[in-house]
């Protein structure tokens, strides 16, 4: 009778794999390997099967199941056709389209797409009922997406698009068209919130939501409404594959709550946060194992960010590279060939627990003081974030965090000065706003604007 591949060999105890270890270090503390993650989190130099408090359940994640998405900024309806039926043709498997203003003829922007094969997700720059039911009245099918985010808004920009309101009312008769709203997480990594923060302010971000909606929705319109999570993937390469894991299962927890649907989407892209103009072609380095991260996660959709896209407009180029990033993971990496491929990993499932813990701790904390809407509204969410981003500032201006090309091993031949056709830093718009806005920011901006004005 088999026994197993490895049942010959006698099992190895923790105390053992210590005890080994600190031989290999010539008696040194086995402490010494052990280092502090910014979540609070000690990363230890094994793992094993004593690190896992519960046996984990299947994931029930659908690896083989992933999107290659590109999007599609429409200004003109033609146009943004003729671009989605390019990428299509060349890859993508979704498109999601940014549409800024209520003009554009959807039929037009549509026109010889097959909607039945490819997914596609519209971010609207407005809250607009009527064009949100001429939109689903011409595309009525099980995998559209329409994100509609009014305190990510808020978030982002400081304002509501009308007023709190009148924003409550008109996403209320959105979600009765669509089934669908968003979270926009991604603006937390991209400001500099540290993993647990960003779930756990996702996480209250979608409670706000889920408050607003539990007596308005049926039983049958609970079961169907499904959120998307709209997430940054950083390059932490397993923390990042444990945070998107972690998102899922706190999701569950608390849709279990409200009797309703325990299924999320997930559309992960790359963080800009470590993206650099300096020795822009890492960027791709750095994109490719962060999409690698959010597949193995178990993102829904992933979408490249093109390597040049913090000082470049859109362009061909670098709209293909990072296509064919995704491509390459598909085809010729199998990256779609298992489900559930982080399952069973000792470090992942730890990291996995962990994470969720410390971010369920810290939304009940959020709950507890009023809910993420108040403490939004009185800065504390602003502040925290804030905290955390200068954290990993001065880990990165003492070198502690590493940007190749940027504050370790620069190129100082390297001119770009007049390459740049974006303003790549923060930019400062001097308006009323209701609430202090959450501000993305790359961490070599400081460092590259010093570089920019020494140029010759």
């Amino acid at each position: 009778m088999n026994k197993g591949l490895f049942s010959e060999f006698d099992a190895v105890s923790t105390k053992q794999w210590k005890q080994k270890i600190q031989f290999e270090l010539n008696g040194a503390d086995y402490q010494t390997l052990v280092w502090q993650s910014n979540e609070d989190i000690s990363v230890k130099p094994f793992y094993n099967a004593d690190d896992i408090k519960d046996f984990p359940l299947t994931s029930n994640v659908k690896t083989t199941q992933w999107f290659i998405c590109d999007t599609v900024f429409v200004n003109d309806a033609e146009n943004a056709n003729r671009k989605a039926l390019k990428v299509i043709k060349n890859g993508a498997e979704s498109i999601k389209f940014i549409i800024p203003n209520n003009d554009i003829p959807i039929e037009t922007l549509l026109n010889h797409i097959d909607l039945e094969a490819i997914q596609l997700h519209f971010e609207l720059h407005f809250l607009d009922v009527e064009f949100t039911k001429q939109l689903l009245n011409t595309v009525s099918k099980p995998n559209i997406f329409v994100h509609t985010d009014i305190i990510g808004k808020l978030a982002k920009t400081g304002n509501w698009f009308n007023n709190m309101n009148a924003d409550i009312e008109n996403f209320k008769s959105i979600i009765e068209i669509t089934n669908t709203y968003s979270i926009n997480s991604s603006l937390y990594q991209n400001a500099g919130a540290n993993m647990v923060q960003q779930l756990a302010y996702a996480l209250a971000h979608a409670n706000e939501y889920l408050n607003i909606l539990d007596d308005d929705l049926t039983s049958e319109a609970k079961q169907q409404t499904k959120v998307i999570f709209n997430v940054s993937a950083g390059s932490n390469y397993f923390f990042e594959i444990a945070k998107l894991r972690a998102l899922r299962l706190l999701w569950k927890t608390l849709a279990s709550e409200y009797d309703i649907n325990t299924e999320c989407q997930i559309f992960t892209t790359p963080s800009k946060r470590n993206k650099t103009v300096y020795d822009y072609n890492t960027n791709i380095l750095r994109s490719t194992t962060e999409c690698m991260s959010a597949i193995l996660g178990g993102a829904d959709t992933v979408f490249n960010l093109p390597y040049d896209a913090v000082y470049h407009k859109s362009n061909t180029f670098s709209e293909r590279i990072a296509r064919n990033q995704l491509l390459i993971l598909k085809h010729e990496s199998y990256f779609d060939k298992v489900n559930n491929p982080a399952d069973g990993a000792y470090y992942i499932e730890s990291l996995t627990q962990q994470l969720a813990e410390k971010a369920l701790i810290l939304f009940k904390d959020i709950e507890a003081n009023g809910g993420f809407l108040k403490q939004l509204k009185s800065g504390t969410i602003q502040r925290k974030i804030k905290e955390s981003a200068q954290k990993e500032q001065i880990q990165f201006d003492n070198k502690e965090e590493i940007l190749v090309g940027s504050n370790k091993y620069p190129n100082p031949d390297d001119r770009m000065k007049a390459t740049l056709e974006l303003y790549p830093f923060v930019k400062t718009h001097y308006r009323k706003t209701l609430i202090e806005p959450i501000i993305e920011k790359r961490l070599a901006e400081t460092l590259e604007q010093k570089r920019l004005n020494n140029e010759n």
